[in-house]
């Protein structure tokens, strides 16, 4: 097992299978992008699913999620999960995307076995996104997720994040439309992983203002930890159900003692938390010819290794020199 000196146990891996994106987020990158990874630096799709293969038969993890950068700008992303899914044990596979191109991906993407989608809007308004992602791409994001409702990518989990002065009075709205949809939406405060460094906690939208600014329109009923277990989101029951609404609160209500994830970033570094600012490389002992057996090994103890917390409550925090792009979410 990928298990730490607290005790926690990792079963569920992010694997990050590109640092690219079509989306100039302003709370995740500046307007001309940033300096991708070369093609020789990133995994091969081979290279991958044999670190997958051995995280899922050999160290206990349970659940996969593929992440960006933007993971449908990946090439061979529908034949990566079709060879996942073929593992046994077969993990739970899901994608976190921007959903621009889930519209022409969605169905080849659940007949090669992803089980589920995690889009990203933070927006109703066409013009306020245009704004936000400094793209004009709203409806293709809306018909994105509807494409991936309809061939079964379901729960459809929308990911929003509020933007002082841009978004933040959005948040009853949202939550209306997503009900209406049959989509389960989770509000996530701002993290310090933009590349420009531009984060600070003062003004940012919290998960109180949130859940405050939620109840001037609903009756939110708290599901409570048993029901959480170790996902990032604290959910809630919206006007006694069956819809539920998340909020994840990585600065103001930390949920590190409860963490399972273990991160792969594209270049095939081991990351133990999302705020990390050192790396484990996997990709140099894959190359060299280790054996799964040394892999696992150098995994382990990587982990073995991981802080008690993401350290965003100290006044010495420091922001990872990766932004989130390059790390995955």
């Amino acid at each position: 097992m990928l298990i730490d000196t607290y005790g926690r146990v990792a079963t569920d891996l992010r694997v990050s299978l590109t640092d690219r994106c079509n989306l100039r987020c302003t709370y995740c990158m500046p307007e001309e992008g940033l300096q991708w990874l070369a093609k020789p630096d990133l995994l091969t799709d081979d290279e991958i699913v044999r670190l997958i293969h051995l995280a899922v038969t050999e160290l206990g993890v349970t659940e996969v999620r593929f992440t960006g950068g933007e993971p449908l700008l990946r090439p061979g992303l529908v034949g990566i999960v079709e060879r996942c899914a073929a593992l046994e044990p077969r993990p739970k596979m899901s994608l976190t995307t921007n959903g621009i191109g889930l519209k022409r991906t969605a169905a080849a993407l659940k007949t090669a076995g992803l089980d589920r989608v995690n889009v990203s809007l933070d927006t109703l308004r066409p013009d306020v996104f245009k704004t936000l992602t400094r793209r004009d791409r709203h409806q293709d994001v809306l018909d994105g997720m509807a494409a991936a409702r309809e061939a079964g990518l379901t729960p459809v989990k929308v990911n929003a994040v509020l933007m002082p002065g841009l978004n933040a009075d959005e948040a009853p709205d949202l939550l209306s439309w997503a009900v209406e949809h049959d989509y389960e939406l989770r509000f996530i405060e701002q993290m310090p992983l933009d590349a420009q460094h531009g984060w600070k906690r003062e003004g940012m939208i919290t998960a109180g203002d949130i859940l405050a600014s939620l109840r001037t329109r609903f009756t939110l009923t708290e599901e409570g930890e048993q029901a959480r277990g170790s996902a990032p989101a604290e959910r809630w029951i919206v006007d006694g159900g069956p819809h539920r609404v998340g909020v994840i609160a990585s600065v103001t209500r930390p949920f590190c003692a409860a963490c399972d994830r273990t991160r792969l970033t594209a270049d095939g570094q081991v990351r133990t938390c999302l705020f990390a600012t050192e790396e484990t490389d996997l990709r140099e002992a894959l190359r060299s010819g280790a054996p799964d057996a040394e892999i696992a090994r150098i995994w382990k103890l990587a982990m073995w290794g991981k802080k008690a917390g993401s350290g965003l409550d100290d006044p010495s925090f420091l922001q990872p020199e990766r932004p989130m792009s390059a790390i995955g979410g």
